[in-house]
This record gives structure tokens, sequence and C-alpha cells, in this order.
């Protein structure tokens, strides 16, 4: 099993580390998936010297046929990272508003981007206040960066590799939406209802409760019940991309960090019509 120091930090480690010479850069990343903005959310209140990144602008590429939040542009993510103050080899703690999402989606984007040092605030801004530390409404102005993006510190999945999981017997592609979605009943959001066929479904809060991670043990049993095998390949999607990077860094707890994020995910999947789609109860 992997540990969780470099993974996750909770928000009384943080506070320490923060009144220490050298603190951690801050990403807040707050964002809601239907608005209003996190930038909002930020104005009124943050960590101490955090800086906001806005997720659908500056963590991702423009919403398309590869999905909503596809890949974003390596030399448009390096000038953002560069504007917050991201410097190579030093450490990095994203938070969002609790639920982990958008932080994972953060998280998950630097690492791929090989930035190692990136940990998440477990429990999010409200474990902060919680814990009773100091908000701040100043809005810092950081020294330039000078971090590089290598794209190609996580696997990711395309479509074609996706589906080749998803029909291999000996894999499993982890579908994490809700199960009426998956199931094709319902789809509140894209336009077609359904499934990759072969993938299989595990609702996100059967692994993560109010943004907060269970145990190594805990996430490897019920990763296990839902078909993932110790040395047989796994990866995840959800709508597009922010949730399913949230299973990735609950894998990466649970001992594999060799997940696969589908980054286009059901939004990219069924932008091209051509693509099969499976309803009903999975395999």
């Amino acid at each position: 099993m992997s540990g969780t120091d470099d993974l996750l930090v909770e928000a009384a480690e943080l506070a320490v580390e923060i009144g220490q010479g050298h603190p951690p850069t801050l990403l807040d990343v707050r964002w809601r998936l239907a608005g209003p903005p996190g930038r909002d959310d930020y104005t009124a209140g943050h960590l101490p010297g955090a800086v906001f990144v806005d997720l659908d602008t500056e963590l991702c590429g423009p919403p398309g046929s590869a999905g909503r939040h596809p890949l974003p542009d390596p030399a448009a993510l390096q000038a953002a990272l560069r504007r917050a103050g991201v410097r190579q080899g030093h450490p990095v703690v994203v938070y969002d508003g609790g639920d982990g999402m958008a932080a994972a989606r953060a998280w998950w984007t630097l690492r791929w981007a090989g930035h190692r040092p990136v940990r998440l605030l477990h429990g999010g801004f409200p474990a902060w206040v919680a814990a009773g530390l100091p908000v701040d409404t100043d809005v810092p102005a950081p020294a330039p960066g000078d971090v590089t993006v290598r794209p190609g510190g996580l696997p990711v999945l395309d479509a074609d590799a996706a589906a080749r999981l998803a029909a291999d017997d000996r894999a499993v592609l982890l579908d994490v939406r809700a199960a009426p979605r998956y199931r094709g009943e319902t789809e509140p959001i894209d336009p077609v209802a359904g499934h990759i066929p072969g993938a299989a479904n595990l609702p996100a809060p059967e692994y993560v409760t109010g943004g907060r991670f269970a145990s190594g043990t805990a996430l490897r049993d019920r990763f296990a019940a839902a078909g993932v095998i110790d040395g047989q390949p796994v990866g995840a999607y959800c709508g597009s991309g922010v949730t399913a990077a949230q299973t990735v860094l609950a894998l990466h707890l649970a001992g594999r960090p060799d997940a696969a994020l589908y980054v286009g995910s059901w939004s990219g999947w069924v932008a091209d019509p051509d693509r099969p789609v499976a309803t009903g109860a999975q395999r």
C-alpha cells in the first residue's frame, strides 16, 4: 500500500507547515459544476497565502470533442501554474470546497504534468475552518514560478484505450457516476444516457464520504469488490473526468498508482455518435 504522506495533508499539519520558513504553495481550486464561480468563495475568504486557480479555464482545456474537461494545453497550463507561483520541485497543496473532486482533479493535473510534490488538503476549506484556523481575504501577488510542465506523469486513457480496458476480462474500467446514470435511466448533463460497454459501476459515494477517504485497507477491499485485482489494469471515468480523478487518488491510497484516467469520460465518449453505448445493469 502507498502511504498517504505524499497524497493528503490534514488541516492542523498544514497549519504548522504554513507557519514554517518554507511553506507549500497553496492553490484554491473551489468549483461547482453548475456555478456560481468558485472565485466568489475565494474572495469571501481563503487560506492565508492561497492563490485561486480556475478548474474550467486554467486546469482544463476548452470543452469540445474531447469532453467537457479535457486535458489542458501544456504551454497554457505551465503559464497558469507559473502565474500562481508554482516552483519546480516545491511542494503544492490544493484544496476545494470540501467534496474533494476539484482538488483531486488539480492534484491529478499537476502530477500528470510532472510535478510530483502535490497533496490534497483532506476535507478541504471546511476542514480548515472547522479546525479554527485563520481565514484571509487578502489576494496575494506571488512571485512568478518556474515550474516546467512535462506531460505523462500519470497514465491517461483515450476513448480507444478505455474501450479496450472495458472489454478485457483481465482488467476493469470503473464508471463512478451514480447508478441511474450508468444504467441509462437518466442523464442530466450529456446528450446520451448509458455507459461504456463492459465498464463496471462504482458510484463515488461508495469510496469517499464528504470529501474524506477511508483507510487504505478499506479502499482496497471496496475496489476489490468492484473487480480491481492486483496486477491487472484499472482505469476510471465519470461524466467529464473530475470525479474520476478523485477515484484515481483513492486508488493511489489503495496502493494502485498505476490507475489510469479516461479524461474525456462520458462527455467525450458520446461526442462520437459511432461509439457504442450500453444500458442496464453491469456485467
